[in-house]
Order: C-alpha cells, then structure tokens, then sequence
C-alpha cells in the first residue's frame, strides 16, 4: 500500500469510529417487539405460540364436519387405511416443508418464491387461493355467529314450525306418511297409512302420493335465515341480519391480525383448542 492511500484508510477508518453502523434497527410498528430478530414482521413471543398456532392451521372445519362424511362415504373404518398412508408420504412431509421454508425465510408466499423467479406464479396462487377460502370461511362463521345469537331464545326457532318464521303446510316435525289412491265404490279415493291399516288393505304400486316434507330445521334455514329465492336469478334482498354477522366475523378477524403474530399468537389460545372441547363434549353426548 503507497502513502497517498494511507490517509484515505485511516479516515475510513475514524469516520467509522465517529459514526458506527448501527445493526439494530429500531421496529417500525408496534407489533414487533424490541427483542425480535424479525425488526420487520416480528418473531413469536413463545414456541407455544406458534404450535397452536400450526394445529389450528391444520385442524379446521374440514376435520370437523367433511372428514367423518368422507370416512362413512367411503368405507369406513377401511378409509383410514389410504388416509393415513397419504398422510404420511406427502401430507406431513409437504407441510414441514412449508412450515420449515416459512420460518427460514420470515417471508410472505408472494416474497419467498422469488429465489426461484421461475415459480413465483406458485406464491401468487397460494395468496388467491387462502383469499378465496377465508372469504368462504368467514361465511361460515357470519352464519355460525348468526345461529349463536339466536340460540339465546326459547324456544329455540328452529325446534318447530313456527308461523312468525315463515313456516308453511309443508312443515312438520315428524315425516309424513305417504297418501294411497285407492278404489272404493267405483270411484277413487285418497286415503292415508291408518286408514289402510285399519282396514287391512295394501297401496298397490303406482298408487302412493308423497306428501311434500320439510323440517323445522331446513325450513328455517331456508325461509328465514338464507331467504333463499326460487332460482338462481333471482338475487332477492340483502339480508340484514346476516350482514352484520359477517360485518362482525371480519371485525374478529381484523383484530385478531391487528398486531400481526403477537395479536394471533393469543387468539389461537381459544380458536386452536375449542374445536377439540366440543368435539369431546359431543362424543360424550352422543354415548
């Protein structure tokens, strides 16, 4: 090194000195904590955090009301067999993969696919795709909080048919039974079950005439909680009432998410153990 070179080193040198590069960056938002390495997104405030956070994850309504439906649809006990072999080869593996990638990275799907360029169009769909399903979701939890709050009544709407609800001829609590066309003096008469029974008389084949048959359950549903229309066309009327359950469900959702994993990371207290509390307390009452 010649001497016209030292002067430029050592001022380098002491202007380092005078002013140090500060490696801490102060947190730009108040969800991120002054201990996290993230400065950015933050990190988990405990590993318990982020535990429940992956089950309640994994376990969603899925496992709740579509897995036992696919389980009695196909096979049964038999079904477990293909599920669990699956469930080993590529679902646990592709979520650990997923999971390890995400906390390497501390990256959205969108930012971490940009180390391979030619798969980011991967990182993209999984954003579309988890927009459409929360917005499928959030649905199911306007209606979910839609059937809480009515549940406070008694008694309950749906435990009969109620005319204030808009029940109809049609609804019953009990099935009805099937109507017989039958001859009787040379004519035709409609007669029902008891009356058949009571005199000892069969319906012959082609004779029967089901009476149309809904729940107070199903019409509810239907009548009053969807004001379902007759067709697809018809759009029918914003229904209030569950406008503002589902105002509510992205209000619980926004402040969930308000101070990103520190806000979440507590929540999934509640939201990743509850759906195991009543499954046990529905499995003891179904005994």
């Amino acid at each position: 090194m010649n001497k016209q070179a030292l002067p430029l080193v050592r001022l380098s040198q002491n202007d380092y000195q005078t002013h140090p590069h500060d490696d801490t960056v102060s947190p730009s938002s108040e969800h991120v904590g002054e201990s996290d390495e993230n400065v950015e997104r933050g990190n988990w405030s405990s590993k318990t955090d982020y535990l429940l956070s992956m089950i309640g994850c994994a376990v969603g309504l899925g496992n709740v009301w579509r897995f036992p439906y696919l389980a009695y649809r196909n096979g049964g006990g038999a079904f477990l067999i293909p599920y669990t072999v699956m469930l080993a080869l590529i679902a646990m593996p592709m979520f650990f993969l997923e999971t390890s990638i995400g906390q390497f990275a501390s990256l959205g799907p969108v930012a971490v696919w940009k180390a391979v360029p030619m798969l980011q169009g991967v990182g993209i769909t999984m954003v579309l795709f988890s927009t459409i399903i929360d917005i499928t979701y959030n649905c199911i939890i306007a209606y979910s909080l839609f059937y809480l709050f009515a549940s406070f009544q008694s008694p309950l709407p749906w435990s009969d048919c109620f005319s204030w609800w808009g029940a109809d001829e049609t609804c019953s609590r009990t099935p009805r039974d099937p109507l017989c066309n039958v001859t009787l003096d040379g004519g035709y008469e409609v007669v029902n079950t008891t009356w058949l029974q009571a005199n000892n008389k069969t319906c012959s084949t082609g004779s029967e005439i089901h009476v149309p048959h809904q729940g107070p359950s199903e019409q509810y549903w239907e009548k009053f909680v969807l004001r379902r229309t007759s067709s697809v066309g018809e759009t029918g009327e914003i229904v209030w009432y569950l406008a503002l359950c589902l105002l509510l469900a992205w209000l619980i959702v926004c402040g969930a998410l308000s101070k990103g994993i520190k806000s979440s990371g507590k929540v999934v207290y509640f939201t990743a153990t509850f759906p195991y509390v009543v499954l046990t307390v529905l499995l003891i009452r179904g005994l």
